[in-house]
């Protein structure tokens, strides 16, 4: 997401450590590109010259500083409700989290500001997380444990996308009684 000419390390390193710093304290909206530069001890400019955006400065920061969750393969225990349901869970805890919900608030508005930090972010962070999860539940199609005609790629976008709306429009946050009745409806629909 970067480009320009070459760039100090040393200033690289302050300026996604600021703007991760900055994220985490006051959230995307308030965060700004000259609050990020003073932090850093560098020029508004370098960072313009570095980033097209305050979205892309952002992707970067969580991409590149531990804040995004770790690619964790879902449990394969024999049984797919059991294995969702304890990573539908797990992802429901983070989400309810603080640092969870500013992260998806924040990535959600950098890649509606600019397309191509959408697409960088989900080659580099949704798309792998989602893969696992399709990774899943085919072992589960192939195991017998779904349906042979049951769409992977919707079930996926079902589980992760009906927690996540509750994040995204600020309502209460998700907890694992969501995860679990989730679960129950998707597996319950496509049985």
């Amino acid at each position: 997401m970067t480009g320009g000419r070459r760039r100090s390390e040393s200033s690289r390193r302050a300026i996604l450590d600021a703007a991760r710093g900055l994220l985490l304290e006051r959230g995307y909206e308030r965060l700004t590109i000259d609050a990020v530069a003073a932090q850093a001890g560098v020029g508004k400019q370098t960072i313009y010259r570095w980033w097209g955006s305050k979205g892309a400065v952002v992707a970067d920061a969580v991409l590149e500083g531990g804040l995004a969750p770790p690619f964790v393969p879902l449990p394969d225990t024999g049984d797919i409700e059991t294995d969702l349901r304890a990573w539908l869970r797990a992802w429901t805890a983070h989400l309810a989290s603080g640092v969870g919900t500013s992260l998806i608030l924040a990535l959600t508005a950098a890649t509606a500001e600019d397309r191509a930090v959408a697409d960088v972010l989900y080659e580099r962070f949704t798309g792998p997380h989602e893969q696992l999860l399709r990774d899943r539940l085919e072992s589960a199609r192939a195991a017998g444990q779904l349906g042979s005609q049951v769409p992977v790629p919707t079930i996926a976008g079902v589980l992760i996308g009906s927690l996540l709306y509750r994040v995204l429009s600020r309502q209460a946050p998700p907890t694992a009684d969501d995860a679990d009745m989730v679960v129950r409806l998707v597996l319950a629909g496509v049985a």
